[in-house]
């Protein structure tokens, strides 16, 4: 048993260390990156699609894209004119200071203002990996119901900001918001907490000037 927590030590460790590294070399580029993560469908690439139409007057993003096997939500991303990196992880669960260490090559770092970094969909694995951002974010969905906060506690717990997504469907599902909020709230005192809808573009607004705040 020792010996399994000294590896798992071991790799942390190491991770860390490397999440060091990107985020020093994330801040000679004077760039700010975003780790955002969710589960599968609770709207990920449309919040980048969307926040990049948005600001693109305003601030040079750049995207990271990581996904278990397909490239198709990178190249939704690439084909809003931002410049975009693919990482297929092969079947891991999560981003790693490793992978972004490899991707932050390939990008335009001086020119850029923002990096959205989108994880792989899933509340488990994402929280215990540092990548060397500089704020994490958390979407989470109405269709996937008002209970994740109280069944995904490490995941609320390490972010910065709660984004819940698609309330434009709020009619449609027993969703509680105040019940949700309650649970996010509980596990993270004072953490930013967004409302909006993606397709409707209802509460955008303060996610963008959350965004604009960060960057400033």
């Amino acid at each position: 048993m020792s010996k399994t927590v000294s590896v798992v030590e071991n790799i942390m460790s190491a991770n860390d260390r490397l999440a060091a590294k990107n985020k020093e070399r994330l801040d000679a580029a004077g760039v700010v990156a975003i780790n955002l993560m969710a589960s599968p469908g609770a709207g990920k690439t449309s919040l980048i699609t969307r926040t990049v139409e948005a600001l693109r007057d305003d601030l040079a993003i750049g995207a990271v894209d990581g996904d278990v096997a397909t490239t198709i939500d990178a190249d939704r991303i690439a084909a809003s004119g931002i410049p975009a990196v693919q990482i297929n992880t092969g079947g891991a669960c999560h981003l790693d200071a490793v992978m972004l260490q490899e991707a932050l090559p390939q990008l335009p770092l001086d020119e850029l203002d923002l990096l959205i970094v989108e994880n792989v969909g899933n509340l488990v694995c994402p929280a215990s990996f540092d990548l060397g951002v500089h704020r994490s974010v958390l979407i989470a969905s109405v269709p996937e119901g008002d209970d994740k906060p109280y069944k995904y506690p490490v995941m609320y717990r390490g972010v910065d900001a709660v984004i819940l997504n698609k309330i434009d469907v709020l009619d449609a599902f027993d969703f509680d918001i105040d019940y949700f909020r309650r649970g996010v709230e509980a596990l993270n005192p004072g953490l930013t907490f967004l409302s909006l809808s993606c397709k409707t573009g209802e509460g955008f607004e303060a996610w963008l000037t959350w965004l604009r705040e960060e960057t400033s």
